[in-house]
């Protein structure tokens, strides 16, 4: 495990080269990654979302792309299309590909486009394949959906439906920096530098290695039952919640929590990675009743409160 902590760290000193803070932000991606799921990842604008996903596929040696979303977006502007192409004088349909053919895809402010455009996300994020007319396309895998969405500006956006929403693994809550590390970003980008040189730190290769290595991280029984009872938990407890997580929260904590110890070098899950990873795995899979809101709780609360209760 040594050796993969010394990875890790070499990979988080490539990111700081770049991004400054957002540990959190950066490790909970990986987290991600290497559960094979996708994330969304809310916060203020200029907050580096974008350029911290950015980072880790230029340090990963994966290909990126960016879909920019608006309400005019259209799912063939993410699928791709058929085009007429002359070929020794015949005219043919092509296939053109669309940016969603990529293995890391940013799609920035997704809950600026319409519902009929965000659909055309989900088989890519569940089944990983996109299906343009009566074809069927299958994505170079490893393939991930990192999308971004702003908390405050909610004139002509979209809300992403439960559904969709629930096939995120992790919801990821982007912070503002402290004074020590927004003057270090003053210090950094306010001086004429050149764009930073980055190592490439893992490939394609080695992100499937880890990815299984992730699964076969051991958890004990009683831990495995305590993330089962929280989950359980969000379903029964009507006082504060009207609709709990799915089955896919229990699978999703679990991996996580796995993911979460090989990033911090240790063998096993710990009682500390169910309390990290709880937050995001479940954060956008409940809804809160009436009387909570009320009382002006977040869901973030609800879990706090819930983790209380559940040993």
């Amino acid at each position: 495990m040594q050796a993969y902590q010394k990875l890790f760290d070499e990979l988080f000193t490539e990111v700081g080269k770049v991004v400054v803070g957002q540990r959190n932000v950066i490790e909970q991606v990986l987290v991600a990654i290497l559960s094979d799921g996708n994330a969304l990842l809310e916060g203020y604008p200029g907050l580096a979302k974008t350029l911290s996903v950015r980072t880790l596929a230029r340090i990963m040696d994966l290909r990126f792309s960016r879909i920019q979303n608006t309400p005019d977006l259209m799912p063939s502007d993410i699928t791709g299309t058929y085009i007429i192409e002359e070929k020794d004088g015949k005219r043919q349909f092509k296939f053109n590909p669309g940016p969603i053919f990529a293995n890391l895809v940013l799609a920035d402010e997704i809950n600026r486009a319409t519902p009929k455009t965000q659909s055309a996300l989900l088989e890519a994020m569940q089944e990983k394949q996109v299906t343009v007319g009566t074809s069927t396309y299958k994505l170079e895998l490893p393939f991930f959906v990192l999308a971004t969405q702003n908390p405050i500006e909610q004139e002509g956006t979209y809300p992403l439906p439960e559904a969709q929403a629930d096939r995120f693994l992790l919801k990821i809550k982007a912070d503002y920096p402290s004074v020590e590390e927004e003057t270090e970003i003053i210090n950094r980008y306010t001086v004429a530098t050149g764009e930073k040189r980055l190592k490439v730190v893992l490939n394609k290769d080695k992100v499937f290695e880890l990815q299984n290595l992730t699964r076969q991280v051991p958890i004990a029984k009683d831990l495995k039952e305590r993330i089962l009872k929280l989950v359980t938990a969000t379903r029964m407890q009507k006082d504060m919640i009207d609709y709990g997580a799915s089955p896919r929260a229990s699978i999703g904590l679990v991996v996580a929590c796995k993911a979460r110890a090989l990033i911090n070098g240790r063998n096993h899950v710990s009682a500390e990675d169910i309390k990290e990873m709880a937050y995001p795995v479940l954060r956008h899979r409940i809804i809160l009743n009436f009387e909570a809101e009320r009382k002006g709780l977040t869901n973030d609360d609800a879990i706090t409160q819930l983790l209380q209760k559940v040993k």
